[in-house]
């Protein structure tokens, strides 16, 4: 009765539906009941049966350690027992119980599990055989690591060969479960599958025609991931392989063409991509091309054929997918930092949220993308003649397919598709007016693709014309078309910088003027693109105008949000961008803002203090909310500068920054190192007159003073910057900061100095020149002039660091310049030689173009082949 009431239409308040779950479960029997609805009670209807075993399973997973032992293997028993059930649902139901209580540790005490299945699939009854099968590739798959291990004496030896018995068997779904029970173990490289390796590639083969969709897309994923762990095996059979797939990527079934076509993608990081294509790219980019089209089922979902506006409807909370916070950190300064790869073309048209994540469509895009990036220029050939005709066709889906060849291909071929992009580019900018919404959503998105391109021509002839146009889609009817042109806009504010500056007034007014119009998931959107041009513009936007216009929205939504409300995450980062770029134009709003980030950091702070001492009372709280508000307040710093000297004195942030220094989540602790970097720039006086432990120190404040703070956190930096497997960008936060602290404070960080010189050089080479590395570099210069011998033992690194700068200002050059020098002449010309000779030959040359001669004389400071043949 009890499970009938759970199928029924009314549901009872889920909170007392698990009250009476954990009653019963107080009586041991219960779960005997449960598996006998589920295995013997064939009286009742299969859903009801099945209901019982998922109940038994939650059950499993929640309390299997207190189950008595004459339960847990009755339960055992009957699972085996029957597991050729004639229903396929309770087969199915009954294989999802014995993965779960394999997956509690017991496959190690269930040891006829293993065997008893393995046996069941040599039954004449099919129902046994494909049960059995059901239940051994969950198993596979849950378990794939322990069965090629000593622990259970490596059960694969026996179970991959026999699998491979089955791809012969006349059923396909045997068949199917077979391969996919193999397939498991491909990308771990299993010993038992490498010894069979052979008898599975040639058993693969002979399935390439077999006529059951399932069976082609497990032969299919088989042959992608053998093409990423043993190329070697495949490479006799390239030509026929690449014949193969070219047909299974045109497979009537989705599911099969999709997971054929992941093949290109998989083949183009592979070095010999380029060898093995070459010949057939004739025949494979006409059908990626023609999978790059949205099909029937893609156009009703997302409404393509119903033009209507839709920008009044609400959003659905589902609508909107989770967002996870980036820090604001110094790694958008490295090369290529903001469009590395998966980032900018993950896919190729980010409007497809409503379908599936990945579709044909877009693995068609990806796959074009990276071909474009390995074959360059020598694609066009096959791609301009079919490109014409999809741009100018008639019919829209058509015309939509070819715009997102254009935007697929924009990084790889640019070199080539630039004579043709004056003609194109006023055919896309007239596309963001078409009557359909996916076509101007494409269009926004292949633009932006060639916004580099844009910026770099008169700004009359592309760039108002494009940005005008995108402008007007900010403000589109439809909302699909709103979130396309919005991030589009965002990368043509990164590309073009301050070529935007006279156009400023137009862009706020059109951003402002959004702000009313947008619904929940596009005003988030809208953050970003508002928080872009402001780090694109930077001080420019401070002007009284432009600040009227931008922070009263803002504020609003800043005072209309929760403290919880996760909505808080963009527009923190936003506030934290516009804050940077408005400087002392943003003292009017500083103050509550300020507050209410140190609140953030606080109340999470006393979230997971609870948490920690009481963790079944409490919940974990979230710390993006700490994470953005310490970038924010790093903004605030950046900003204001000085200014933000009043705010820290009249709060209690360096308590808190402290203990976020020492939180567990590396990304808390990057944050923190961050801002304290920012605040040490901006007011170091102060933050020695507050240190974390409460020291009372009065003006005027002196080095001594200053010790217990300084070395108290350079200790924390030290462990840090040593620390192996130390994400990247925490590495070079920590660098900064502790070379700010040399500057400001260099006595009393130069003493540490050989213990952090190597993993500090080496941590800052990689990033641009910037205010950051300049303020840190000179710090370590103070620190090297205080304590030359802290240095001397890892001088190539530090010559390395140096080499790094591609403009130093004139006097940390200089600085540069007196230490090269200086050690020369300290360690005399013998040993200066041998050490020398360790310099990489492009080390030499950097540091011979830019310190072989005094920057301020014309004349070698010394004989170039004396001072520094190798160094430089």
């Amino acid at each position: 009765v009890f499970l009938r009431l759970c199928r029924m239409e009314w549901q009872p308040d889920e909170q007392g539906l698990q009250q009476k779950l954990e009653q019963l479960n107080q009586f041991p029997d219960f779960n005997n009941y449960l598996i006998f609805v589920l295995t013997s009670l064939k009286s009742e209807d299969e859903p009801t049966r099945s209901l019982s075993g998922l109940i038994l399973k939650n059950n499993v997973k929640a309390h299997y350690q207190n189950f008595p032992p004459l339960v847990a293997d009755f339960i055992k028993r009957e699972c085996l027992n029957n597991i050729g059930d004639p229903s396929p649902l309770i087969r199915a139901t009954i294989g999802i119980l014995i993965t779960t209580i394999a997956s509690k540790g017991e496959l190690q005490t269930w040891p006829e599990l293993l065997p008893q299945l393995c046996n069941l699939l040599n039954s004449e009854d099919y129902n046994t055989c494909e049960g059995s099968f059901g239940a051994l590739q969950k198993i596979c798959e849950d378990s794939s690591e322990l069965l090629d291990s000593d622990a259970l004496n490596r059960p694969l030896n026996i179970m991959i060969p026999k699998f491979l018995q089955f791809f012969k068997h006349c059923s396909p779904k045997i068949r199917s479960h077979a391969i996919a029970c193999v397939n498991q173990f491909i990308i771990s490289r299993a010993q038992a599958l490498m010894d069979n390796i052979d008898t599975f590639i040639e058993s693969l083969f002979a399935l390439a025609g077999d006529e059951d969709c399932e069976v082609r897309k497990n032969v299919c994923r088989a042959l992608v991931m053998l093409l990423e762990v043993r190329i070697d095996r495949l490479i006799p059979h390239m030509h026929s392989i690449i014949q193969y797939m070219l047909q299974r990527t045109q497979d009537p079934d989705e599911n099969v063409s999709l997971e054929a076509c992941e093949f290109w993608l998989t083949l183009a990081e592979q070095p010999i991509c380029k060898e093995a294509l070459s010949g057939h790219l004739v025949q494979l980019i006409p059908i990626l091309v023609n999978g790059m089209k949205y099909s029937e089922i893609d156009i009703i979902l997302l409404k393509g054929d119903v033009e209507e506006e839709d920008d009044t409807v609400p959003d659905s909370e589902q609508d909107i997918k989770p967002r996870f916070h980036k820090s604001r950190t110094v790694t958008l300064q490295h090369e290529g930092g903001e469009g590395e790869e998966g980032e900018d073309d993950e896919d190729e048209d980010d409007d497809d949220d409503t379908l599936s994540d990945w579709n044909l469509r877009k693995c068609s895009a990806a796959a074009l993308d990276v071909l474009a990036n390995v074959f360059r220029d020598d694609l066009l050939p096959h791609l301009l003649p079919l490109l014409k005709g999809l741009l100018f066709h008639p019919d829209w889906v058509v015309k939509e397919s070819g715009i997102l060849v254009l935007g697929a291909i924009a990084e790889g071929c640019m070199q080539g598709m630039v004579p043709y992009l004056p003609e194109l580019m006023p055919h896309l900018i007239q596309c963001l007016c078409d009557k359909k919404a996916l076509v101007r959503s494409i269009a926004c998105w292949t633009l932006s693709r060639y916004a580099h391109w844009v910026v770099g021509q008169p700004p009359d002839s592309h760039l108002k014309p494009l940005m005008t146009e995108l402008l007007k889609r900010i403000l589109d009817g439809n909302k699909r078309v709103q979130e396309a042109a919005c991030s589009a806009f965002a990368t043509l504010e990164e590309e073009a910088c301050t070529e935007l500056v006279p156009y400023l007034s137009f862009i706020l007014d059109t951003l402002v003027f959004a702000f009313g119009k947008y619904q929940h998931k596009n005003l988030l959107i809208l953050y970003d693109a508002i928080g872009t041009l402001a780090d694109s513009v930077g001080h420019h936007l401070n002007q009284p105008e432009y600040i009227e216009k931008l922070m009263p929205p803002l504020i609003a939504k800043w005072n209309e949000l929760k403290d919880e409300d996760k909505d808080l995450f963009p527009l923190l980062e936003c506030l934290s961008s516009v804050a940077t770029a408005l400087q002392n134009g943003f003292l009017p709003y500083c103050e509550p803002v300020y507050q209410r980030c140190v609140t953030l950091v606080q109340k999470t702070l006393a979230q997971a203090m609870m948490y920690s001492q009481q963790p079944e009372q409490y919940e974990a709280p979230d710390k993006d909310f700490m994470i953005v508000a310490l970038d924010l307040l790093s903004g605030l710093a950046e900003g204001l500068g000085a200014h933000v000297d009043q705010l820290v004195a009249r709060s209690n942030v360096m308590t808190l920054l402290f203990q976020c220094m020492q939180d567990t989540m590396p990304e808390v602790r990057q944050s923190s190192f961050a801002l304290l970097g920012d605040l040490t720039k901006a007011c170091f006086p102060h933050i020695c007159l507050s240190p974390p432990l409460g020291l009372s120190v009065s003006p005027p404040w002196v080095c001594v003073e200053m010790q217990p703070y300084v070395s108290m956190v350079l200790n924390q930096l030290v462990e840090i910057i040593n620390r192996p497997n130390t994400p990247k960008t925490l590495l070079e936060n920590t660098a900064i900061t502790i070379g700010r602290l040399g500057y400001v404070c260099p006595q009393e960080v130069a003493p540490m100095l050989q213990q952090f010189i190597r993993p500090w050089c080496t941590s800052l080479r990689n990033i641009r020149d910037n205010e950051e590395k300049d303020s840190a570099f000179r710090g370590i210069c103070m620190m090297i002039g205080v304590n030359p011998g802290g240095v001397v033992q890892d001088f190539i690194f530090f010559c390395d660091a140096v080499a790094s700068w591609v403009t130093p200002k004139d006097d940390l050059r200089d600085m540069f310049y007196k230490i090269l020098h200086g050690f020369k002449d300290q360690v005399g010309e013998e040993n200066w030689q041998q050490f020398s000779e360790q310099f990489p030959p492009q080390l030499k040359e950097r540091l011979s173009a830019c310190y072989g001669q005094h920057p301020h004389t014309d004349s070698l400071a010394l004989p170039r082949a004396e001072w520094m043949a190798p160094l430089g």
